[in-house]
């Protein structure tokens, strides 16, 4: 198990490949070269090394699979505002890298029909989606390092993540609930980002602007380390509500509407009235006592009635 899990680690890597005409000075090397420690971080987060494990429940793979869809929708949203801007234009493949479409089935699938109306956007994606907006509005020859961020390791690590995912959840083998996985217009997923790697190279950029789209390929991983770990904040909360007998959040909706749930995770508010209700109603002792009172009532009802 332990060496599965380190290949599948290994494999978690964009699979750079060398190529003699690539210079150091290209955007491609740079942003390899310039993220690497960043890559480390957020593949060793304890969400990831879980996941990678198969330790996830469907609850927080649900979750994940929201968290996804709002940074897409966003991301997605303004490459399309951006399709005709030379500083993004060559790297706009929305047939091949598109991921939207494919979240809102993985979302039905999961939530049924009424997904929209069962679904919220999270405190750390929120802050995520907004730098995203802000950047294609305003510094749109930032977009690159998203979308390098993004899309090159889901062609990537992707991959393995969506044979964990269906191993460890029992998925269907027709895929779904990972179609956020399957690039279906993409033949030859390496020949692709040799492509795409190539059109970033092209990309009509000074020295400065490609530190600045490194800096922010960072900024990306920091974004990301941190859904992991409010991710991680929530899956150890659904731990603890099964260890203490309390009823599993069902995946449906923002956990932290439950006041319970909103307490374990650090914000103020009383503990959720119903499932406190039944976990008490589930201790041996307070059984006895119910049992107690309801012979108790049934013998004066019948007195009553004589």
């Amino acid at each position: 198990m332990e060496s599965t899990e380190r290949g599948e680690r290994e494999m978690l890597s964009y699979e750079e490949t060398e190529d003699d005409n690539v210079s150091p000075t290209d955007l491609s090397e740079l942003l390899k070269e310039g993220t690497k420690e960043s890559h480390d971080r957020a593949e060793n987060t304890q969400f990831v090394k879980d996941f990678l494990k198969g330790r996830i429940k469907e609850e927080l793979f649900k979750l994940a699979t929201v968290a996804l869809y709002f940074t897409y929708s966003a991301l997605e949203e303004e490459m399309d505002r951006n399709e005709d801007n030379p500083v993004f234009a060559p790297l706009y493949f929305p047939l091949e890298l598109h991921r939207k479409e494919a979240l809102i089935k993985d979302l039905q699938y999961f939530y049924g029909e009424d997904w929209k109306e069962k679904i919220q956007c999270s405190e750390a994606t929120q802050q995520y989606v907004d730098r995203i907006h802000h950047v294609g509005q305003n510094e749109p020859e930032l977009l690159v390092a998203h979308a390098y961020t993004r899309y090159m390791g889901d062609l990537s690590g992707g991959q393995v993540l969506k044979k964990v995912a269906q191993r460890a959840l029992k998925l269907p083998s027709t895929e779904e609930g990972i179609q956020f996985y399957v690039f279906g217009n993409i033949s030859n997923a390496q020949q692709f980002k040799q492509l795409y790697r190539a059109r970033m190279n092209a990309l009509d950029l000074d020295k400065n602007t490609k530190e600045r789209i490194v800096e922010e390929a960072n900024r990306a991983f920091r974004f990301n380390m941190q859904v992991f770990d409010e991710l991680d904040k929530i899956g150890k909360s659904l731990a603890e509500a099964q260890d203490g007998g309390l009823p599993v959040h069902d995946g449906k909706g923002d956990l932290r509407k439950c006041p319970y749930y909103a307490d374990k995770l650090g914000n103020a508010g009383p503990s959720c009235p119903y499932q406190g209700t039944v976990a008490l109603a589930k201790q041996p002792l307070v059984q006895l006592m119910l049992a107690t009172c309801v012979v108790v009532l049934a013998g004066a009802a019948a007195w009553y009635m004589m």
